[in-house]
C-alpha cells in the first residue's frame, strides 16, 4: 500500500463516519502569535475547541502539513540522524468538537488500524494517562487489549498540550511492536523504552482543558477529541521498512538527490545522513515558501533560511558543487502536487526564491568555510572559538552561527556564545521614536454632486504659485457666493498648484489671496476625476465666487513632502535589492514630517538589512541623481520596466517617475528634481501591520538630522547620569543591569525566607482530620512561585500531611495544594484543589503531590479553604 493510498484511505474512512474533510491549513498559523509554525492538525481548530468559533460540523478529518523546527516542537537537529525525525511531515487527524469522546475515538482508531490497514492486533500496545481510568477500561474491557499491554504513564508521556498555553488534556497512544530485532535489543524493552521497537503510531488526545498563562487548567465548554498520526510513520509500518525515509513518500526525493550527486543511497552512512537531511529540508522549504514564508534573518524566515542553508551545506558534503537545491524543490512540487494543488502554480516562485538564497549562500559559504578552517587551526589547542571571532564571521561575512555550531561540533570544538552575545549587544541600535499612522479620510458624499458641476485643472508639478479664478465656495455644507473673515470653507478653483491628497501623499497647504482677502489652505483633497477641494479659513477680508486670486503653495511644506515621496521610491528599490524581487509596495503615507512605507515581506527586517537599506538610499542621495518625470501610455511604461503600485488605479495615460537608472515607477505625486535635495535619510521604525505586510517609517532632510541630534543628546544626558562617556554607555548600563538583577535576586531570597518564617509560625494552626495533619493558610498578593515555595516548606515541616494555601492576587483567587508523598495513594492534590476551587467557581489540576487552581470569586476564598476538612 503506497503512502498516497494510506492518506486517501484515512480520509475516506472518516468521511464514511460522517466527518467533514477539511483542507490542510497554511503552515503559517492564522491569528495565533503563540505559534511559529503550524505544528499539529488541531491548530486550525483551536478556537473551535475553545468554544470561540462555531463551525457547521462537529466532526472533521484532515491531512495537515506540519513543520516542527522552532519553539516547543523543534526536531531540526535530529533530522537525518534518526529514522523518524522531520522538519516537515504530514499529520493525519480526526477531530470531534463536543460530539464523540473517548469511546468513539478509540473504536475508530482501532477499526482503521486493524481492519482498513490490516495491522496485527497482537502487536499493538496502548498507553494512557495514569489518572485516566475511563480510557484504560475502554481499551481493556471493550476493545479487549490485555492489561499487560496497557501502560499507565505520567504527564510527560500522556498529557498533551499544543504549547505553553491553550487547549490540552490527557491522551492515549497506540504503539506497535516491531519485533526484538529492532531497537535496543534488551529483553526488558517495553513501550516506555525510547528505542524504536515499540513505535508510537497514533496519539488520541482527549481535549478537556484550556491552560492559561499561569498554568491553570480551565475546563473546556465541551470535551473534544484531537488525534494525530504521522503519515510517514504509519507508511513505514505498512510498507515494512524501518525508516520513514525508506517509504515511497520520501525515498524518491532521496534518489533524485543521489542522482544529482552521482552517488548511491545506502552505500555510505555519512553520505546517507546528508541525503536524508536534503530530502527532508526540501519538503519543508517547498511548503514553507508556498505558504508565504521566505528566507530572512528573523522569525519564520530565519528558520526557513536555516533549513535551506543546512540542506545546501549537506549538498557540498556529498560532493555537489553547483546550485542544486532548487532542483530538489522543483521535484518535490511535481511529486506532491497531486494532493497539494497549491504547489502547482507556485513552482516557478519557489524555484526563484531557492535559487536566490542558494546563490547568496554559495558566496557566504565559500568565504566563511575558509575562515572557519583557519579558526579551527588557530584554536586547535583550546578547541574553543572566542566570541569576537564568531561575531566577526557573522557580522562581516554573514556566516550563520548555527552552521558554525555544526562545524564546531563535528570537529570537537566549543563556541564562546556568551562572548558572541556581548559583541552583538555592543552593536544594538538605540531605541527610536515611533509614529502611529493618521489613517484615511472618508469621502464626503456631498462632493459627488459638485463634481458634475465643477472641474479643476492641476498645474502644480513645476509651479508653486499661479493665478486662477474661484469657481465655487462651500460654507457649512452649502454653496455660497462669498465668505468672510473667520469662515471655514471649501474653495473650488479653475486651476490650482495645490497637490490634492492621494497616492499616499498628503494634500498641499498654503494661501489663496485676492485683492481684498486672504484665506489659509489647511488641506487639499480630490473627489472624482477632476474636483479639487481646498479646505481653508478666511484670515481677513471677503472672498467671492468669480474673484481672480493667487494660489500659493507653502514652499517649505511642499519641498519636505517631495523629499519624503522620492525617498519612498528609493527605499522601494533598495528593499528589492536587499530582500528580493518579491517585495512590492502595498501602501504609503507621505507628509512634510515623515514617510511611511508598507511592503510585502514575510519576516521582520534584521538590523543588518535595515542598515544596508539605509546605506543604499543615502548613497543614491549623495550621488545627486536626476529625477525624471514623463507622461506616456501605460503599455509603454510597463514594457520599459516601470512598476505599478498595489491598489492604485491607472488610466491609459500614466506619469512615470525615474530616478536615473535606479528606480522607475508609475506615480502621480510630487518629487524632487535631484536626489541630493533629500539631504539625509534615516529609518526610525520597522514593524508588522498585517500578515505578510511590513512597515518602515523614516525621516528625511532636516527632520532626520534633528532626530539623530536628539538621540545623541539623549545618549550624552544618559551617560552623564551614569557618570560615564557616550562611548562607554553600554558597558555602564550593562553593569547597572547586572547589579539590579542581583538585588532582585536577593530581594526574592529575603521574600522566600520571610514566607518560610511565616509558614513556620502558622504551623501551630495545623489540625487533624481522620488522623491526617492538615494546614490551611491565607497568603494574599503572592505570586505562584512564592506560594509553591511556601507549600514545599510547610510539607517539609509537616513531614506527613496536606497543605492548602489560598491567595487573592490581582483580583483573582489562587489555590495551591500540596500532599506529602506518603499520602498520595489516598489523597491527590489535583482532586483536592479542584473541589476547593469549585467553591469560588473555578477549577484546576496538577500532579498528586502538587496542584493549583484559579477562580474569579475572591469573596469565598476563606470558605473554600475550610471545605478541605469536609473533603477528607
Amino acid at each position: 500500500m503506497t503512502g498516497k493510498e494510506i492518506r486517501q484511505k484515512f480520509l475516506d474512512f472518516f468521511e464514511q463516519k460522517d466527518h467533514t474533510i477539511v483542507k490542510s491549513s497554511s503552515l503559517v498559523p492564522e491569528d495565533d502569535p503563540t505559534l511559529l509554525f503550524t505544528n499539529a492538525g488541531m491548530n486550525q481548530f483551536k478556537d473551535t475547541f475553545l468554544g470561540v468559533e462555531k463551525r457547521n460540523y462537529s466532526r472533521a478529518a484532515t491531512c495537515q502539513k506540519v513543520v516542527r523546527a522552532g519553539g516547543k516542537h523543534n526536531d531540526l537537529e535530529n533530522v537525518g540522524r534518526t529514522a523518524r525525525h522531520h522538519t516537515f511531515f504530514e499529520m493525519l487527524g480526526n477531530f470531534s468538537f463536543g460530539d464523540y469522546f473517548k469511546r468513539g475515538v478509540i473504536n475508530y482508531a482501532w477499526e482503521f488500524l486493524t481492519k482498513v490497514l490490516g495491522l496485527d492486533k497482537e502487536k499493538l500496545y496502548i498507553s494512557v494517562f495514569h489518572e485516566d481510568d475511563e480510557a484504560f477500561n475502554i481499551w481493556k474491557n471493550e476493545i479487549g487489549i490485555p492489561e499487560e499491554r496497557i501502560s499507565k504513564l505520567g504527564e510527560k508521556e500522556n498529557f498533551w498540550s499544543m504549547g505553553d498555553t491553550g487547549p490540552c488534556g490527557p491522551c492515549s497512544e497506540i504503539h506497535i511492536d516491531q519485533g526484538p530485532e529492532i531497537g535496543c535489543g534488551s529483553s526488558e524493552c517495553d513501550p516506555e523504552c525510547d528505542c524504536d521497537r515499540f513505535l508510537e503510531l497514533w496519539n488520541l488526545v482527549f481535549m478537556q482543558y484550556d491552560r492559561d498563562a499561569e498554568g491553570i487548567l480551565h475546563p473546556l465548554p465541551k470535551p473534544s477529541i484531537d488525534t494525530g498520526m504521522g503519515l510517514e510513520r504509519i507508511a513505514a509500518v505498512v510498507q515494512n521498512v524501518t525508516s520513514n525515509f525508506d517509504t515511497d513518500l520520501i525515498r524518491p526525493i532521496i534518489e533524485e538527490t543521489a542522482s544529482i550527486a552521482g552517488i548511491r543511497y545506502k552505500d555510505n552512512e555519512k553520505l546517507d545522513i546528508s541525503l536524508r537531511v536534503i530530502a527532508d529540508h526540501a519538503r519543508a522549504t517547498t511548503f514553507l515558501i508556498a505558504d508565504g514564508v521566505i528566507p530572512a534573518n528573523e522569525g519564520r524566515g530565519y528558520v526557513l533560511k536555516r533549513i535551506m542553508r543546512r540542506a545546501m551545506r549537506h549538498g557540498r558534503l556529498i560532493g555537489i558543487k553547483e546550485n542544486f537545491f532548487y532542483k530538489i524543490c522543483e521535484f518535490v512540487v511535481d511529486f506532491m502536487s497531486d494532493h497539494y494543488l497549491e504547489l502547482v502554480d507556485k513552482k516557478n516562485y519557489i524555484s526563484k526564491i531557492v535559487k536566490q538564497e542558494e546563490s547568496r549562500f554559495k558566496n557566504t559559504l565559500t568565504t566563511g568555510l575558509k575562515i572557519t578552517e583557519s579558526l579551527i587551526e588557530k584554536y586547535k589547542s583550546d578547541k574553543l572559538i572566542p566570541g569576537e571571532e564568531i561575531f566577526t564571521l557573522y557580522d562581516t561575512y554573514g556566516f550563520p552561527v548555527d552552521l558554525l555550531e555544526d562545524i564546531a561540533e563535528e570537529n570537537g570544538f566549543s563556541l564562546d556564545m556568551e562572548g558572541f552575545k556581548k559583541e552583538m549587544s555592543a552593536q544594538q541600535e538605540k531605541a527610536k521614536k515611533a509614529w502611529s499612522g493618521s489613517g484615511d479620510t472618508a469621502v464626503d458624499e456631498r462632493f459627488k454632486k459638485l463634481a458634475s458641476k465643477f472641474s479643476t485643472g492641476f498645474d502644480g508639478y513645476d509651479k508653486l504659485s499661479l493665478e486662477s479664478e474661484i469657481l465655487g465656495i462651500i460654507g457649512g455644507g452649502n454653496e455660497t457666493d462669498e465668505a468672510k473673515q473667520g469662515d471655514k470653507i471649501e474653495i473650488i478653483l479653475a486651476k490650482t498648484p495645490f497637490y490634492p491628497e492621494g497616492g499616499g501623499e498628503t494634500g498641499d497647504k498654503g494661501y489663496i489671496k485676492s485683492d481684498s482677502a486672504v484665506a489659509e489652505v489647511k488641506n487639499t483633497k480630490k473627489y472624482a476625476e477632476s474636483l479639487i477641494i481646498h479646505e481653508a479659513e478666511v484670515l481677513n477680508g471677503t472672498l467671492k465666487v468669480g474673484d481672480i486670486i493667487t494660489a500659493e503653495v507653502y514652499s517649505e511644506f511642499r519641498k519636505a513632502v517631495e523629499k519624503n515621496h522620492t525617498s519612498t521610491h528609493l527605499i522601494h528599490k533598495a528593499l528589492r535589492e536587499v530582500l528580493g524581487d518579491h517585495v512590492r509596495q502595498s501602501g504609503s503615507l507621505v507628509d512634510s514630517e515623515k514617510m511611511r512605507f508598507d511592503f510585502t515581506h514575510f519576516s521582520p527586517l534584521s538590523r543588518e538589512e535595515i542598515i544596508e537599506i539605509e546605506n543604499i538610499v543615502n548613497k543614491k542621495i549623495q550621488e545627486n541623481l536626476p529625477v525624471k518625470k514623463e507622461i506616456t501610455d501605460i503599455d509603454t511604461a510597463i514594457q520599459k520596466g516601470a512598476m505599478a503600485i498595489f491598489g492604485e488605479k491607472y488610466g491609459d495615460t500614466v506619469r512615470v517617475v525615474s530616478v536615473n537608472d535606479f528606480s522607475k515607477e508609475l506615480c502621480g505625486g510630487c518629487h524632487v528634481n535631484n536626489t541630493g535635495e533629500i539631504g539625509l535619510f534615516k529609518i526610525t521604525t520597522e514593524t508588522s501591520v498585517a500578515s505578510g505586510i511590513r512597515r518602515i517609517e523614516a525621516l528625511t532632510g532636516i527632520k532626520a538630522f534633528e532626530e539623530l541630534s536628539k538621540t545623541y543628546r539623549m545618549v550624552e544626558d544618559t551617560a552623564g547620569l551614569l557618570k560615564t562617556v557616550p562611548s562607554k554607555l553600554f558597558e555602564s548600563v550593562d553593569s547597572q543591569n547586572k547589579k539590579v538583577k542581583e538585588l532582585e535576586k536577593q530581594l526574592q531570597e529575603l521574600k522566600d525566607k520571610l514566607n518560610s518564617q511565616k509558614t513556620e509560625k502558622l504551623l501551630d494552626n495545623v489540625k487533624e482530620k481522620n488522623g491526617i495533619k492538615v494546614l490551611t493558610l491565607r497568603a494574599d498578593e503572592q505570586d505562584i512561585n512564592s506560594l509553591r515555595n511556601m507549600t514545599d516548606v510547610a510539607k517539609a515541616k509537616l513531614k506527613s500531611g496536606i497543605v492548602l494555601i489560598g491567595s487573592e492576587n490581582k483580583g483573582k483567587a489562587i489555590f495551591i495544594c500540596g500532599v506529602t508523598k506518603d499520602l498520595t495513594d489516598k489523597y491527590k492534590a489535583g482532586d483536592i484543589v479542584k473541589k476547593v476551587a469549585a467553591v469560588c467557581g473555578g477549577s484546576g489540576g496538577g500532579k498528586p503531590e502538587m496542584a493549583q487552581a484559579g477562580a474569579k470569586d475572591i469573596n469565598k476564598i476563606d470558605e473554600a479553604l475550610d471545605t478541605v476538612y469536609n473533603i477528607l
